[in-house]
């Protein structure tokens, strides 16, 4: 039994953490928080998520000290859960994106003294796409044009996603390429892409999920790899799977990739 304390637990993501958690009968949900002047605040967290009474009333700050910590908020939140967390040595799972350089440091520090799983996308099957892209990019080389497509919901804030930056990141990696070489979108009279670009684009429409696929495009030929998520529990099931494995681990910073053994 993992217990744990979930953050943003009155939003889509949150509801649906505190559900499937309580479906898998592996986990004691510890703690339920949503931001102070919530109308949701003193309900009960298994109510709201309509799953029935679970005795967790959703409160603005943390009582209990879990093993682990879940957060799906927004960046300055996710600062604040970083320090309680650090402060209080639970173990911390962020699926928060539009993280700045600058939280990226304060996690790397923050995990040489708690474990610490951060992820764009908490899909397994989208890490196991970061993983792949950057392979089939080392291969095929300059010769193949490289296009990344991103599609979100109309609500989604930051662009491009958390995701298609672990894409592009994994190809950067793997090819020995600055950031440079990114062009976001095309537009004017002169848009022809250069050899060795690599175009990534955004779009935002109605109630999409996530989707994401990579292009690798030559004269004669185009490779090309798809993931796209169908509803939000495939993150939420990413999401307690790498709560259970972080449960067991020394201090660090840690990626789905390593809960699926994918690290070189």
């Amino acid at each position: 039994m993992t217990s744990i304390a979930i953050t943003g637990a009155s939003g889509r993501m949150g509801r649906r953490l505190v559900c499937l958690a309580r479906e898998a009968a592996t986990f004691e949900i510890m703690g339920a928080v949503t931001q102070p002047g919530s109308a949701s605040l003193g309900k009960d967290a298994g109510e709201l998520a309509g799953v029935g009474q679970l005795g967790v009333p959703l409160t603005f700050d943390l009582k209990k000290t879990p093993q682990v910590l879940i957060d799906f908020t927004n960046p300055p939140a996710m600062r604040h859960w970083l320090k309680v967390c650090r402060d209080r040595e639970i173990a911390m799972v962020i699926g928060t994106t539009g993280l700045h350089r600058a939280d990226h440091a304060a996690i790397d520090v923050a995990a040489e003294v708690i474990p610490i799983l951060q992820a764009p996308n908490m899909s397994l099957g989208m890490n196991l796409l970061i993983k792949l892209v950057g392979e089939v990019a080392a291969r095929l080389g300059d010769d193949y044009d490289i296009e990344i497509m991103e599609a979100h919901h109309r609500f989604k804030k930051d662009a491009p996603s958390g995701s298609a930056v672990g894409l592009i990141d994994s190809i950067l990696k793997s090819t020995s390429k600055e950031r440079s070489v990114i062009a976001y979108g095309r537009h004017g009279d002169e848009a022809v892409r250069t050899r060795g670009q690599i175009g990534v684009h955004s779009l935002r429409v109605g109630d999409e999920v996530g989707l994401h696929t990579v292009s690798f495009g030559a004269v004669g030929e185009r490779l090309e790899f798809t993931h796209r998520a169908t509803n939000r529990d495939t993150f939420v099931h990413g999401a307690l799977k790498a709560a259970t494995w972080l449960a067991g681990q020394k201090p660090g910073r840690y990626t789905i990739a390593d809960v699926l053994g994918l690290q070189a």
